[in-house]
């Protein structure tokens, strides 16, 4: 899956690297810490409000992280990412906050430009290791960005355990297997769940729509849409709701909101280079991080449709590492024997 090229153009004269990390989630962070642990003097690129976010990634978005093996009272998850970035620096890690904008896999070593310097004379990387995450799809909706992670949601494996939620009501917004799976998830914790589908049936797999429809702790509004999220200014309570048949509108009394509509990966900078799925993830040779092009490897959510938390990413981080230094050294090696 990773040909070999001949290919190659020289080393910038401005900044060149054996090893540049594209992101600055778990996954960035984690590869950078074994990275520089290995004396390969990693640079990573943590952006500027790249994908939307700010360095760190999605967990800046997030309060309190309760899942993350190490913090049994938890942790905020903008101080989760300061750890990691601190470790990161520890160990010697060259953190760039600016975003790269523009990148050439067609040769190695392989060439980037930072934001404002497209015209410019490239940067150039032995490797390179894209980290770029992804961010949930969102809707828009009246009172969304006031109750975002203040009852709204987008992963009920991380949040579905927070207090705010338990035995209360609570709401999914989505028709596919990921619904489907979240809404039953959420069973556990909630003391009944909605799922409010746009259409008069599921796009889930007929085993998860018949586990759905199962459920006594699950209500399925058919042709129904959410309209606008409420609450007391700090925590959701309300959703108002439509019918999408009917055009009537009501209340749905609920303390949390799960949406269930997808993610988008951040791969806009290398979708046309590297191979990936009709949805855009990086695709990776099973059971590594290489990408379709040798010496360029994919870790966190960029490649990753099915966990999508922050410690899976962390581990990918840790195999793109492990797998880049093994590259270098073996091309270094090749080169000495030459």
């Amino acid at each position: 899956m990773a040909p070999l090229t001949n290919a190659s153009v020289p080393k910038s004269t401005k900044m060149h690297s054996k090893v540049v990390i594209i992101g600055s989630g778990p996954a960035g962070h984690t590869a950078a810490v074994y990275l520089a642990r290995a004396n390969l003097n990693p640079v990573l690129f943590e952006g500027f409000m790249a994908n939307g976010f700010a360095a760190g990634g999605q967990l800046t978005t997030t309060t309190d992280v309760e899942n993350y093996p190490g913090f049994p009272s938890g942790i905020l998850g903008p101080e989760l990412m300061d750890k990691f970035r601190e470790q990161s620096i520890r160990f010697g890690t060259q953190i760039i906050t600016e975003t790269v904008s523009k990148i050439d896999l067609s040769a190695r070593p392989f060439r980037y430009w930072r934001e404002s310097q497209e015209h410019e004379e490239p940067e150039t990387a032995d490797t390179i290791i894209i980290a770029t995450g992804a961010s949930a799809k969102r809707l828009g909706l009246k009172g969304e960005v006031t109750y975002w992670q203040s009852g709204i949601s987008a992963c009920a494996v991380c949040d579905g355990a927070v207090p705010i939620f338990r035995n209360q009501p609570l709401a999914v917004i989505g028709g596919g297997d990921s619904a489907a799976e979240e809404a039953t998830y959420l069973t556990k914790y909630g003391s009944h769940v909605y799922v409010l589908v746009r259409r008069s049936e599921l796009r889930a797999s007929k085993i998860m729509a018949k586990r759905l429809m199962n459920n006594p702790k699950i209500t399925i509004l058919w042709n129904t849409v959410a309209t606008e999220c409420q609450g007391d200014g700090d925590l959701l309570n309300n959703l108002r709701i439509k019918n999408v048949t009917t055009g009537q509108e009501r209340d749905l009394p609920v303390r949390g909101l799960f949406y269930a509509i997808g993610h988008e990966p951040a791969t806009a900078l290398v979708r046309s280079q590297l191979q990936t799925d009709p949805d855009g993830y990086i695709i990776t040779v099973p059971g590594t991080t290489q990408t379709s092009v040798r010496g360029v490897f994919a870790a966190g959510d960029v490649q990753d449709k099915r966990y999508r938390q922050a410690i899976t990413s962390a581990g990918s981080g840790c195999m793109a590492a492990l797998e880049a230094e093994r590259l270098i050294a073996e091309e270094e090696e090749g080169i000495e024997e030459d």
